[in-house]
């Protein structure tokens, strides 16, 4: 099967979906979670269709810069879906269904680049599942501490949106925050750990650069915990924190991966 028909199909759903939680928002009403949800979860699989598609062959799992951006935000939308049912989280989903849309789209249309087939042994997928659930968890948070951002700034300034109304209170926001953070961190954790116990040569696998940007990550993180732990940091200071560890680990994995097959072609 062609993955082209399950992709449109993603994209149309991720942009229903978008389209109709800013039409509530614009109307100053709440949307309907459950439409909401089920407009995401009809997404979702079509985007795990065509991805599953594109990803894997006779010769292994292939896994280039696009179409990883495209599995990172499929993680990261199921994962908002599910912790909607337990936690208000659905205004994340308006900033994830454009992500879907366009991320469906890039894998779909965009050059592959240079890519090699990917060992499918246990550990190595278990690695890899680790690290994608681990950035999928970190992306959540980061967009959370955006949310908290905004809603903190129309507070102070006492104008708040249509969108801050329909938000839970700010320190539930930032407890949201905090658990997404912690959970992230254990992931990370655990990606790093199966990555040392599985990956052999970093030189030789290009890996080098990867494994220690997302270990100053692992590092700002953990200090950004033990700061809210010890010293009750919140607000502007830990956002500041769990922006510089996003941006070593996006580095890491998309800095690193542009590099090698787009510019040095290995």
């Amino acid at each position: 099967m062609h993955p082209l028909l399950p992709s449109l199909a993603a994209a149309g759903l991720y942009a229903a979906a978008a389209f109709y939680q800013g039409l509530r928002l614009q109307q100053r009403s709440t949307s309907d979670k459950r439409l909401l949800v089920l407009l995401g979860v009809l997404a979702l699989l079509f985007h795990g269709g065509s991805l599953f598609i594109q990803m894997f062959d006779s010769s292994g799992l292939f896994l280039d810069f696009f179409k990883a951006a495209s599995l990172i935000a499929a993680a990261v939308i199921l994962l908002t879906l599910l912790a909607c049912s337990r936690i208000p989280v659905e205004n994340l989903l308006l900033l994830l269904f454009p992500l879907g849309f366009l991320t469906v789209l890039f894998a779909q249309f965009m050059p592959s680049g240079t890519t090699q087939a990917i060992d499918e042994a246990p550990g190595i997928l278990a690695h890899i599942l680790l690290s994608i659930t681990a950035y999928g968890m970190l992306t959540i948070a980061v967009l959370q501490s955006l949310l908290v951002l905004l809603q903190d700034h129309q507070l102070k300034h006492k104008h708040p949106m249509s969108l801050i109304k329909n938000f839970p209170p700010l320190q539930t926001m930032e407890s949201l925050l905090f658990g997404f953070l912690w959970a992230g961190w254990l992931l990370l954790s655990l990606s790093l750990l199966s990555g040392a116990l599985f990956i052999n040569d970093l030189l030789a696998q290009h890996l080098a650069h990867k494994t220690i940007l997302s270990g100053f990550a692992w590092v700002v993180f953990a200090v950004l915990l033990w700061g809210r732990h010890q010293l009750g940091w919140r607000g502007h200071k830990a956002i500041r924190w769990t922006l510089a560890g996003f941006c070593l680990l996006m580095l890491a994995y998309f800095g690193s991966k542009l590099v090698r097959e787009f510019i040095l072609h290995i």
